[in-house]
């Protein structure tokens, strides 16, 4: 038997019914998505769909099985909300389930006081060590990224009961930057704590996501954040669709090599080192991390340049907010240049991830707080 027929076994072999069964409720849930949709779709929108159908299906069946039963239950949440409003926003305060559950800003409150108590399990965990409280830790981290989830795609909905011209994808100004933020890089650990098969980098990166968690409090409630607005000219573009979420990525992923490498700098210098993961374990999933998030934001640089040359006829205009941009990509850049020509490892590189985030936080957050330019229409 030559290898291509081996491997190509194996695969078939890897493939069970429960793979087929997910794919083909991607397959359906598009197409009712179509069907039901449609008319409030461009082309753009329809092809951005089902481009998403193969990259959740291969998530799902080759990269990560746990990740089915997330898109299944926060579908069927979302799905059940909508079923509940009916056409009907005044609905929100009228149904039991969408007044305290599953309306968009129930389950966005849910997320947040999920994620709050999931730290507090996994910082137990660490100080106790008990492994029951690290498991309650993530048992509960999945209970926050789905209805984290389920709130996204329900105020999706919501935007289109105000009405059609208000309608949009909720990933548009600071609010609900910071869910998708929070969402992203919770599941991001969620995959290392499988793959490692090791909960005790949970209360250092539930930490990040719960400082997240507390500016998108303070955000809604002192601004009222959670208001549903129309997109402002700038912002009406497919461009926005598939550039904000991969930069959230990488911002996500930047954010979990940091924590990951305080928790390394800990065990280098003898502090908990009976219960974290080895330095080597740590250095790797932050190695791994950096990776897919210089990927993923190198791609959405690149498809931010595009939306610029389609909005504003230059590719770069050294913005504030793209020379930030910028700056964190070569800061990345260099990172993994480093690691990977000149074997460098260690504690500098521990301490590097972590005056990156600092970089990144700036870029995020810091310059749509202290400058201004093209970008700041989403300042705070």
């Amino acid at each position: 038997m030559d290898i291509a027929h081996k491997d190509s076994t194996t695969l078939m072999r890897r493939f069970n019914p429960g793979d087929a069964l997910f794919a083909l409720a991607l397959i359906g849930g598009a197409l009712f998505a179509l069907r039901q949709y449609g008319d409030f779709m461009d082309i753009y929108d329809k092809a951005i769909l089902l481009l998403t159908v193969p990259a959740l299906a291969a998530i799902g069946v080759v990269a990560w099985k746990p990740f089915r039963l997330f898109l299944a239950v926060s579908a069927g949440l979302a799905v059940f909300s909508l079923s509940l409003y009916g056409g009907d926003l005044a609905r929100a305060e009228q149904a039991f389930f969408l007044k305290y559950l599953i309306s968009s800003q129930t389950a966005i409150m849910w997320m947040s006081a999920l994620f709050f108590i999931a730290t507090g399990a996994y910082l137990l965990g660490l100080a106790a060590r008990s492994d029951f409280a690290e498991a309650t830790g993530t048992a509960l981290t999945w209970c926050a990224v789905t209805m984290g989830t389920t709130g996204l795609l329900v105020r999706w909905y919501e935007s289109y009961l105000i009405g059609t011209d208000v309608g949009h994808i909720p990933i548009s100004n600071l609010y609900e930057v910071f869910v998708l933020f929070s969402l992203i890089t919770g599941l991001l650990y969620l995959y290392y704590e499988g793959v490692y098969a090791t909960r005790r980098m949970g209360a250092f990166v539930l930490t990040v996501i719960s400082a997240a968690v507390a500016f998108l409090l303070w955000y809604t409630f002192s601004r009222e954040a959670h208001e549903i607005q129309p997109l402002i000219p700038a912002l009406q573009s497919y461009w926005m669709k598939v550039h904000v979420p991969a930069n959230f990525v990488g911002y996500g992923a930047f954010a979990l090599a940091a924590m990951i490498g305080v928790a390394d700098l800990l065990v280098r210098n003898g502090i908990l080192i009976s219960r974290l993961p080895p330095a080597k374990v740590l250095e790797d999933v932050m190695y791994k991390a950096i990776a897919i998030g210089f990927a993923f934001f190198t791609i959405a640089t690149i498809l931010g340049a595009l939306w610029a040359a389609e909005a504003w006829g230059t590719y770069w205009q050294w913005d504030p907010k793209e020379t930030w941009a910028f700056i964190v990509w070569l800061n990345y850049a260099t990172w993994l240049h480093i690691r990977l020509t000149k074997g460098l490892r260690g504690a500098l590189l521990s301490w590097w991830a972590v005056i990156g985030l600092l970089v990144t936080a700036f870029a995020f957050v810091g310059v749509n707080m202290f400058l201004s330019g093209l970008h700041s229409y989403g300042s705070l």
